[in-house]
């Protein structure tokens, strides 16, 4: 006999995430990434560790090449490490294969890319339901991405297609989109990048004010000052090695 009941709010996700202590929301331990070129391995990560518990505003800082984008596959099981282990919620997921992987992925990891990612046919509404019919989801689809869109202000655009919305706004879609299955973590990859200044610093105030309102962690890979203003925590990488870790701006507010 299937569970009907009800899906937990957002405000239920919250207090579940603060009742729940201990186990790290991400962690990663002696990563290491290499590829093959002709007979040489080309390190691209090497040795890399932290520990990110739940509620953190985190930006993973570096130039291009330094290895962000590669470290952020890593942690969404989009790329396999060649070292060492990532655990999510205390699952180790470095060598799960790709069916076990996908379904921990759903509830575990939302992801928003710097390009939307947004299926063009499909409204607003539709596209946040995309990652809750994939999954297990025990509510009502369509009410609870009617709620998302709701808390990132797009209530009046639930039918609109991608084309038909600005980019801001087609990233608060994306942003509602990783949020649907109430995952404890969402990582996001210059999810500012093709937007303009002021686009830009409105998603920022977003997913300040969603990570505090839902208690979920965030996990940025930027180059740019203006979203490491709103960490709680900063790593750098620079040459694919973690070469710092500490603070952010808004650490006090954690």
């Amino acid at each position: 006999m299937s569970d009907s009941s009800p899906a937990p709010s957002p405000q239920r996700a919250l207090e579940v995430a603060r009742a729940d202590g201990g186990v790290p929301v991400l962690e990663v331990r002696h990563l290491g990434r290499s590829l093959r070129l002709g007979s040489e391995q080309l390190a691209i990560l090497k040795d890399i560790n932290f520990s990110i518990p739940k509620g953190e505003f985190v930006t993973l800082m570096g130039p291009s090449g330094s290895g962000k984008s590669t470290l952020l596959g890593c942690i969404t099981g989009l790329d396999n490490p060649s070292d060492g282990q990532v655990f999510l919620n205390g699952v180790d997921v470095s060598r799960m294969r790709e069916s076990e992987l996908a379904g921990i992925r759903n509830r575990t990891v939302g992801m928003v890319f710097q390009a939307f990612n947004l299926i063009p046919t499909l409204t607003a509404r539709e596209n946040v339901e995309v990652p809750l019919y994939a999954g297990s989801w025990r509510g009502s689809p369509s009410a609870q991405a009617e709620e998302l869109l709701g808390l990132v202000g797009l209530s009046h655009r639930l039918e609109h297609r991608p084309s038909q919305l600005s980019g801001g706004e087609q990233q608060r879609v994306a942003i509602a989109r990783a949020l649907a299955t109430q995952p404890p973590l969402v990582v996001a990859d210059e999810p500012t990048g093709n937007l303009a200044a002021a686009q830009g610093r409105e998603i920022l105030e977003l997913l300040w004010d969603l990570r505090e309102r839902m208690g979920t962690t965030l996990v940025i890979a930027t180059h740019d000052p203006n979203i490491a203003a709103y960490a709680t925590r900063m790593l750098q990488l620079a040459d694919g090695q973690l070469v710092g870790d500490g603070p952010g701006p808004r650490a006090e507010t954690r």
